[in-house]
């Protein structure tokens, strides 16, 4: 039995997901061209191979219950010193993000886990790189923002080349997945949005 590296992001779209992607290589950053542009739900999570259907039928579930909402990413931030991160902020949306990381991590499923940091919704567009690179990076995308509307998230997998690629999509709302009717908790009333 093997196992896989799994994630679970929201995309950010384009034309911003490109553009933030080019930046962050332009920074220097050695893995921008390997980690699609997100937010995350979920981080680097290994798991059993023969898991990978409840994982499936757990984040179709979560996506089943939820409902789109507004995000914002606008100005930078940064993680450092106590991790080397500068990241494109979340200003609007951060509670869905949140509610929705919660309900992926739930801790009767089987995407389970605990965080090494509280969890903060965010894009990274540096990471662990040369300080002088981090505070241009800061700098340079201090006046960036995108506002788009969260529909779904995503599944991705890290290949052993390092690169992370897309495995599912799962649109919010119940024509989400083939989600086996017994499976679904159906007494409990979808969210208002997640």
């Amino acid at each position: 039995m093997g196992t896989v590296t799994l994630g679970v992001s929201i995309a950010v779209p384009e034309p911003y997901g490109s553009f933030l992607q080019r930046k962050r290589a332009g920074f220097g950053d050695p893995a921008a061209h390997g980690i699609p542009t997100h937010i995350t739900l979920l981080p680097p999570t290994e798991v059993h191979t023969d898991a990978l259907p409840a994982v499936e039928r757990h984040l179709a579930e979560v996506a089943a219950g939820c409902r789109a909402f507004p995000l914002r990413l606008e100005g930078t931030g940064t993680f450092r010193p106590l991790s080397p991160v500068v990241f494109v902020k979340v200003t609007e949306g951060e509670a869905g993000c949140t509610a929705l990381q919660a309900r992926v991590r739930a801790p009767s499923g089987p995407c389970a886990r605990e965080l090494q940091f509280p969890y903060h919704p965010h894009v990274t567009v540096a990471h662990g790189i040369a300080e002088a690179a981090m505070d241009r990076a800061q700098d340079e995308l201090r006046d960036f923002s995108a506002t788009w509307t969260i529909s779904g998230f995503a599944l991705y997998e890290q290949g052993a080349d390092a690169v992370w690629r897309l495995e599912r999509e799962y649109p919010f709302g119940p024509r989400t997945a083939a989600v086996p009717r017994q499976a679904a908790d159906l007494s409990r009333p979808p969210a208002p949005s997640c």
